[in-house]
């Protein structure tokens, strides 16, 4: 019986040593920017934790080691949201957080939230809920224009959860968030209105000037004849015919002007009323 048992375990420890070439010995890898969770596998029993190790190394030959890597870069995750509004409209985005394991967390990051699946498995309902909680108190025009405000309460919500937790954010990002497509239509058409008002009132203020510019001339012009009729006396005039006779004899053309004049030989001047 014992002979049975020592053979059968002799079998056992004979296929071990055939795996892998035949020795049993490993030197399990981690490439750069990852780390590697090292376990020590064992004939009979579980596999035990050996030790971590930070990329690019390996430990070198060891008896029944492998490693299972997790990639600790920064790493941009997407989700796509559909949010009731306050004012009950639906709100369509994406949002965006950019994070990583804390570096030197692997053995918790492995036993703990689900090594490489560590955002799938642990990470991303906090953060679909924290973006949630951030959009839902606003009315659909307001989240519209606040999406910088929506991400800042994003991050603090988020943060908070994070706390104690092996994991950094670098960014969230809110992207543009639509309105229900006859919202939309309805602030196009009042965005029209209002560009049409505004031109209408611009319009307005234009035709004013230029009404306020033609009654500034018509008293230009009107204070104009108002000091030439006063300046025009008949004897102004008098002399002024005279003037226009003078030129009329320096002319090289020949003309004949006939101009009454009276006792004086003054030329008449009529004041017609």
């Amino acid at each position: 019986m014992k002979r049975t048992m020592w053979l059968v375990i002799g079998l056992v420890l004979a296929g071990v040593l055939m795996s892998s070439g035949g020795c049993g010995f490993y030197n399990p890898e981690t490439p750069a920017g990852f780390e590697g969770y090292i376990r020590r596998g064992a004939i009979v029993g579980s596999t035990h934790f050996y030790g971590a190790q930070s990329g690019p190394k390996s430990p070198g030959l060891g008896w029944l080691l492998t490693v299972q890597n997790v990639d600790f870069r920064w790493a941009t995750f997407d989700e796509d949201f559909k949010v009731m509004s306050a004012d009950n409209l639906e709100l369509t985005f994406n949002g965006h957080v950019v994070m990583r394991p804390a570096p030197g967390s692997v053995r918790q990051v492995v036993e703990v939230y689900g090594g490489p699946e560590w955002y799938a498995r642990n990470i991303k309902e906090p953060f679909r809920n924290a973006v949630y909680e951030a959009v839902a108190g606003y009315k659909a025009l307001d989240a519209k224009d606040r999406r910088e405000v929506i991400a800042d309460k994003v991050r603090q919500k988020f943060s908070a959860y994070l706390e104690s937790k092996p994991f950094e954010v670098n960014q969230i990002v809110i992207g543009a968030i639509n309105l229900p497509e006859e919202v939309a239509k309805a602030q196009e058409a009042n965005i029209s209105m209002q560009t049409t008002l505004i031109r209408k009132d611009s319009e307005i203020e234009i035709t004013k000037k230029d009404a306020t510019k033609r009654i500034e001339e018509a008293k230009g012009i009107a204070e104009a004849q108002r000091i030439i009729n006063q300046s025009l006396t008949p004897t102004y005039l008098q002399h002024e015919a005279i003037e226009a006779q003078k030129s009329l004899v320096n002319s090289p053309n020949h003309t004949t002007v006939y101009i009454p004049v009276g006792t004086n030989g003054l030329p008449l001047v009529k004041t017609v009323p």
